[in-house]
Order: structure tokens, then C-alpha cells, then sequence
């Protein structure tokens, strides 16, 4: 009987042992090995070492055991922790493809700005896939839940008048929300959208803040365009000298290529501006229009606004177009969502591939290519 009990507190201590030894994590979107070994100060390989049945690929909620190297700490961290003032600790963050700056500032709940100061180099050297970028926080985490938080939002109701040429879907994508809640919000709205009408509609006060500043920014580079022009932003006035300029500029390009990127994968449809199907030109409109820029319905037409830049000068958001049918004129237009080492990446909807992101070291984009402009400055 004693020999049993000595057994049973043998296999009690180990369990306690290596409970002490080891942290259980749970995978969250956008995190990998060397993610995880940062936030927890520890290396990779000791995690790897620690789970040797785990797959290659970490799949989504799957449960990691972490080396717990503060475990003698742990008393006296406590203690020190009581009484010691809050401490900024930057994380870590790997760039995936297709990631924007705006896409990761809203993973980790920081500002565009906060990442760049946090990470100099972005400013003239841009995003890379694989590159390690510094994550400012000033929240500390709940002793209980280290690595999960969950921010407070609050709703705001905001008043906004039905433009010409709009539609519910345009409306409802400005402010985050499906056709249905903008209809549920404005019944008046369901049967038809009336210009002038003035809709109630309710969100977060970070998106309406965002939009309110988006709005007051837009400046118009041509004296000759009257304040009902500039107001409605209806049409860019075709001449090679007319930008549009903001003040806000960084933050509108990555937004407008989070928009743009977004419909990767969807189909080409010749004549399409819409997620059922676009062609080249129509998903720049529809990109545009996401935030009130109108552009004319083809790419030769929008090759004739905006400022012609070579393509050494070329930057993200600008326009770039090319000549793919063998004939001499432009029939292919697309956005710049990458500069390096003299190669553009930009996002385009293909004929044989649908939306995509191509760039021009490749052989057919390379010898087709024309012209980049830039219609945002």
C-alpha cells in the first residue's frame, strides 16, 4: 500500500514538475516559431525541441508547450511587478505576401506612423516578404492571458448625404458595414437611394474619425474646378498636370492597396467593376471609388490623368500601364504596390488569371510595359 502511494505522488510531482517547466500557447493568425519565441524570450529551436511531434506547418489554434525559462523568477517578478510602472515591450512581426502596412497596423491595433517610426527603414526601403518588423506596444498584458486582449470600441451614429452616382454598396463599404445593416439602419433606403437623402448611419468612431479625416484632406491641384466639382469629386479632369493632393498620403495608398488586393483571386470579367468579375480598369474604379476618387472607365482614358513619372520614380499607388495587344496604343492598367531594386510589383486583373499580383521582371510585363502616373500626390 505504501509502495502504490509512493508511485502515485512520483507520477503527482512530475505532472507539477513539467507544468512548471512548460507554458501552453495557442496559435493565432499571423504568428509563426519565431514570433512566439520572441514574446516568450525564448529560441525557436528550444520550442522545436520541446514539441517534436509537431507538423512542419502550424496549423491555426493548435497548441504549442513553450520552455518556461523565468519559472525561478517567477515569485519575485510578481513582486517587482506590483509596484513598477508600465513598460513599453516592442514584438515582432514577419511580412507575409500581400501584406500592407495598413493590414498589419490593424492586426496589432497601432498607427501606420508608429510602425515607421518603430521601424526607420520602411520609409525608403519598404515592405519585403520575410522581413522582421518591430511591433510598438504600450499595453501591458493581463497576468492571466499574456498574449490575448480585447479592445473596447465604441459606436458613434454619423450623418451622411447621398451623393450623385452612388450606390448602397459604396456607401456601406466607406463605413465598414454589409448593404443589409445600411438598409436595416435606413429602411426609407430599401426600395430606392435617393440623392440628397441624408443617412443615419452607426460605427465605430475610429472608422468615422478616419473617413472625417480622409474627406477634409482632399485638395484638388486645378484652379479652374469649381467648389461644386471639388465637393462632389466626380470626375478627374483629364490633363496631365492634375493630381490629387492629400495630406494624408501614405495612409490612403496603403488603403487603397489593402482595398485592391483584397480581390485577389477574383475572376476577370471583361467589363466587370464589381466582385462578381473586373476587368483591368474596372477594379482600379472600383478601388478609387472605395474612397470617393472617381476615374474614366478605361485604361487608355486613365493613362491621360494623373502626372507621368518614369519608372525609376515610380511609387506605391501610382498607375501602371502597358501595351499587350501588339497594337500601338495602352490597353492594360494596373496599381504599384511594391518598388525595389528597379522591379514594380503591381496588382492587375489578368484575362488568364483573374486579380493578381505581377511585376515587371517578368519577361511579358517587361517588354509591354509603357507608362507609370501618378495620380495622388
Amino acid at each position: 500500500m505504501v509502495f502504490r502511494l509512493i508511485i502515485v505522488l512520483f507520477f503527482f510531482s512530475v505532472g507539477v514538475f513539467s507544468q512548471e517547466n512548460f507554458i501552453k500557447h495557442k496559435m493565432s493568425k499571423g504568428e509563426n516559431l519565431t514570433v512566439i519565441a520572441k514574446k516568450y524570450g525564448v529560441k525557436a529551436k528550444d520550442i522545436q525541441a520541446a514539441n517534436p511531434d509537431a507538423p512542419k506547418i502550424l496549423k491555426l489554434n493548435s497548441v504549442l508547450l513553450i520552455p518556461n525559462k523565468n519559472k525561478s523568477l517567477t515569485t519575485k517578478t510578481t513582486a517587482v511587478a506590483a509596484n513598477a510602472a508600465p513598460i513599453v515591450t516592442p514584438g515582432s512581426h514577419e511580412v507575409q505576401a500581400k501584406e500592407t502596412l495598413w493590414g498589419i497596423s490593424k492586426k496589432y491595433n497601432v498607427s501606420v506612423e508608429d510602425l515607421k517610426k518603430a521601424n526607420p527603414l520602411l520609409e525608403s526601403e519598404g515592405l519585403k516578404i520575410g522581413q522582421q518588423i518591430n511591433i510598438p506596444s504600450n499595453v501591458i498584458a493581463d497576468q492571466e492571458n499574456p498574449f490575448e486582449k480585447s479592445p473596447k470600441t465604441e459606436d458613434v451614429e454619423v450623418s451622411r448625404e447621398v451623393q450623385p452616382k452612388e450606390t448602397k454598396y459604396s456607401i456601406a463599404k466607406e463605413f465598414g458595414i454589409s448593404v443589409a445593416e445600411l438598409e436595416k439602419q435606413n429602411p426609407v433606403i430599401k426600395k430606392k437611394l435617393k440623392v440628397g437623402y441624408v443617412l443615419t448611419i452607426r460605427t465605430s468612431k475610429e472608422k468615422a474619425d478616419a473617413i472625417q479625416a480622409l474627406k477634409e484632406t482632399f485638395e484638388i491641384k486645378d484652379p479652374t474646378l469649381t467648389p461644386e466639382q471639388i465637393a462632389e469629386n466626380s470626375t478627374v479632369v483629364r490633363d496631365s498636370s492634375t493630381v490629387i493632393r492629400v495630406e494624408n498620403h501614405s495612409y490612403l495608398i496603403d488603403r487603397l492597396i489593402e482595398s485592391a488586393t483584397g480581390n485577389i483571386g477574383t475572376r476577370y470579367r471583361s467589363g466587370g467593376t464589381t466582385k462578381a468579375g473586373f476587368d483591368c480598369s474596372g477594379l482600379m474604379i472600383c478601388t478609387f471609388n472605395n474612397f470617393d476618387i472617381r476615374l474614366p472607365r478605361s485604361s487608355i482614358e486613365q493613362s491621360r490623368i494623373g502626372m507621368k513619372v518614369s519608372a525609376e520614380e515610380a511609387q506605391k499607388g501610382d498607375l501602371i500601364f502597358f501595351k499587350t495587344n501588339g497594337r500601338h496604343h495602352i490597353n492594360h492598367v494596373g496599381m504599384v504596390v511594391e518598388v525595389a531594386d528597379g522591379e514594380i510589383k503591381f496588382v492587375h486583373s489578368s484575362t488568364h488569371g483573374g486579380v493578381m499580383i505581377s511585376s515587371t521582371k517578368e519577361a511579358y510585363y517587361g517588354r509591354n510595359f509603357s507608362q507609370v502616373n501618378r495620380v495622388l500626390q
